[in-house]
């Protein structure tokens, strides 16, 4: 089963996309961390994303996952968080594991306001010391964390948060519409705690295991 997870930034599909992944045993494939690698052996990738924070081309992006893929024999089980990110990286996709004899099984759109967006991003804070990730509204950190050790990225500031967000509605929003009409797309209220989410995201997800088993 192939799931694509979707959601405006600070939705918390990453952390939904790793519950499920364990939970089912799929293989997670983050966008974010797959280009934060290939930026370490790669100057050219590097300038682009890291250093000029721009988008790689749909199609550069494309042979990019998929050659990665191809590599790891992986066609099947995976859950796809932050790719594909509009619609034609989508249709390529979808080429792709035609010819592979496999499909997109499902999309979960985890859907916040972008006020509530806004409100999560500006409240993340890392700790320079270990890295963690932390939420002030979400996920506060432990009496242990001193206050002075904890940062703010830039790209967590209010005006590059609403930046991002204006690429995400024009690129990625009308994804969304294309999942909805081909009958595969779950959309979720991403306004709760993290467990009601997952246990909502799990049900559907293992009722359309389910469903394609019957099938077969």
């Amino acid at each position: 089963m192939n799931i694509l997870i979707l959601g405006p930034q600070g939705s918390g599909k990453g952390t939904q996309a790793d519950l499920l992944a364990h939970k089912l045993g799929l293989f997670h494939f983050e966008i974010g961390n797959f280009l934060r690698q290939l930026a370490k052996e790669n100057p050219e990738i590097d300038e682009k994303v890291n250093k000029k924070g721009e988008l790689l081309e749909d199609r550069e992006i494309f042979l990019l996952v998929t050659n990665f893929l191809d590599f790891k024999k992986m066609r099947n089980n995976i859950i796809f968080d932050g790719y594909p990110r509009s619609i034609t990286q989508f249709n390529l996709l979808k080429s792709w594991l035609d010819k592979k004899g496999r499909k997109v099984d499902l999309g979960i759109f985890i859907d916040i306001s972008r006020y509530e967006s806004i409100k999560r991003l500006t409240s993340r804070r890392i700790d320079r010391k270990t890295g963690k990730v932390y939420n002030l509204v979400t996920n506060p950190p432990g009496p242990e964390v001193k206050a002075e050790d904890l940062i703010q990225r830039q790209d967590d500031r209010e005006e590059a948060i609403k930046e991002r967000l204006n690429e995400y509605e024009k690129a990625t929003e009308p994804l969304r519409g294309v999942l909805r009409k081909e009958g595969i797309l779950l959309e979720v209220n991403g306004e709760r705690s993290i467990s009601e989410i997952g246990d909502e995201v799990l049900t559907a997800v293992r009722e359309r295991l389910e469903d394609e088993r019957s099938k077969d």
